[in-house]
């Protein structure tokens, strides 16, 4: 009986310690002193889009980075990759390498805290900055391709595929925080409107009834994506955190 008994415990330890070393659940367990995450950037069962980054606040300063990356899994059915960011040493943003899949539940789990949230149908957008279009495709099909006018020589809109961060109904543009006194000749403060943000740097897809004539015949902004106000509705009516948009010549 004593025999079996070993045999029982020494079995369900080694089950134990082949649960603990492998796949990303075996990682969050590998860390049981990591801080809780105190918030996370998106709520649970929030529908975003394919090329949605995550961000975690843990609720105390990391020591070790590295550690605290290992512990973070996201996956679908499988374990997804992605790339770390840290803002601080409570904070890091971590960003898929490839889009996520669409329509399917994501869990994020870091340590013991954990979330699952949701991915649309996969609406992404094209600015093709040669041909002075903006074009966006619903599940792979174009829906919609738009005359645009993007960042002109010297004031180049960035190159890249970058998520939507945030959708704005109104937003202030004001030259200075790109380094642009209002009393310089290409100095501005405009309301605009219809606005998705792409970088925290200040690019954005937004109304721009002042650039039509230009629209879809030359690049003559300080870097954004300008679209006529009609357009430029119809995307924020139709687009989500997290839709990916693609900037190229």
């Amino acid at each position: 009986m004593r025999k079996a008994l070993r045999y029982l415990f020494v079995a369900s330890f080694v089950a134990a310690a082949a649960a603990f070393g492998s796949g990303a659940a075996g990682a969050a367990m590998a860390t049981p002193d990591l801080p809780a995450v105190q918030s996370f950037s998106l709520s649970p069962g929030q529908v975003v889009g394919i090329a949605a980054p995550v961000t975690m606040r843990f609720a105390a300063p990391i020591t070790d980075r590295a550690r605290a990356e290992r512990a973070v899994d996201v996956r679908a059915d499988t374990s997804l990759a992605g790339t770390f960011t840290w803002q601080d040493n409570q904070q890091v943003t971590w960003t898929p390498t490839h889009y996520l899949p669409a329509s399917s539940p994501i869990t994020v789990s870091a340590g013991r805290s954990h979330i699952r949230f949701e991915t649309n149908g996969g609406t992404t957008a094209d600015a093709d900055m040669s041909a002075h279009t903006f074009t966006v495709f619903i599940g792979g099909a174009p829906v919609r391709t738009m005359p645009a006018s993007m960042g002109k020589p010297g004031r180049e809109t960035p190159v890249g595929t970058f998520p939507v961060l945030s959708r704005e109904r109104t937003v202030i543009f004001d030259s200075r925080t790109i380094g642009i006194p209002l009393n310089d000749p290409e100095g501005y403060y405009l309301t605009g409107e219809f606005a998705e943000r792409l970088t925290w740097g200040g690019v954005y897809v937004h109304s721009a009834p002042w650039s039509v004539d230009s629209q879809g015949n030359a690049n003559v902004s300080h870097g954004c994506i300008n679209l006529a106000p009609a357009d430029a509705e119809w995307y924020y009516d139709n687009v989500g955190i997290g839709d990916p948009v693609t900037t190229h010549w």
